[in-house]
């Protein structure tokens, strides 16, 4: 029994320290709840997100081979995209809302888990991660098969409530109003300086060889995603010429 109560309290302590930031992006995302965007889906995006987390800090149970923290950082690469991509196609998003507010139809949980919605919040939540996978694999390693039974079951269980008391904490309405009508505008600047303190925080950049992927693959995002927000508009541009072709 005390060594239950002694991983209950481990597990709730490194699951705090390692999540309080995870606060203000679930607040960010609750802001951001929508036609297309559902609670559902950010709840679903946490928890297969943090599993990621936990899959890749498990070998530290194992005493198995751990990426090199540089390695790790690179993950930053990730929320910087989403924030390039949401800040490049920041009006297309509010127009495809604002025309389908009621035409989304009706998904399992199961549907939720996979969707693209939920998998870009579980993307953000893995990249975000970094400290947890560096506190995580050493508390893993040092842990019995009972005590890492009741650590994960205090995470999972924390997961819930973190969600619940980010989804509590906008019915307060000064921060429902602020966050509802700052949220497009603020997320993806809070997305692209969480990642660069990824990157920063994990020495990525201190590794030449790191610095230069990482600035071609973020080179690649760039300009893939500003192919596809001058696709629409291009598309957009041909439509009057169309209907000029066959009126005469």
């Amino acid at each position: 029994m005390s060594e239950v109560l002694k991983a209950i309290s481990t597990g709730f302590t490194a699951f705090t320290v390692t999540n309080l930031d995870d606060i203000l992006i679930l607040l960010l995302f609750f802001s951001q709840v929508s036609a297309l965007f559902r609670r559902r889906h950010i709840v679903a995006g946490q928890y297969l997100g943090f599993a990621a987390l936990v899959l890749v800090s498990l070998p530290g149970f194992f005493s198995s081979f751990v990426l090199p923290r540089p390695w790790i950082g690179m993950l930053g690469i990730v929320p910087i995209a989403i924030g390039m991509g949401r800040l490049i196609n920041q009006n297309s998003e509010d127009e495809v809302e604002a025309e389908k507010p009621q035409q989304t139809p009706a998904q399992s949980w199961f549907e939720s888990v996979l969707s693209p919605q939920a998998c870009s919040v579980a993307a953000v939540t893995f990249a975000n991660g970094g400290d947890n996978i560096g506190i995580y694999v050493p508390l893993f390693a040092s842990s019995t098969g009972q005590s890492l039974a009741t650590i994960l079951g205090v995470f999972f269980g924390l997961v819930g409530v973190w969600c619940y008391v980010a989804y509590r904490l906008m019915q307060v309405p000064a921060i429902a109003r602020t966050l509802t009508h700052y949220g497009n505008q603020l997320i993806p600047f809070v997305l692209i300086g969480l990642g660069v303190l990824i990157l920063v925080d994990s020495h990525t950049l201190e590794n030449r060889g790191l610095a230069v992927l990482t600035l071609v693959i973020s080179g690649l995002c760039l300009l893939s995603l500003l192919r596809n927000a001058t696709r629409p508009a291009v598309l957009s541009l041909s439509e009057p010429a169309k209907e000029l072709t066959r009126q005469s």
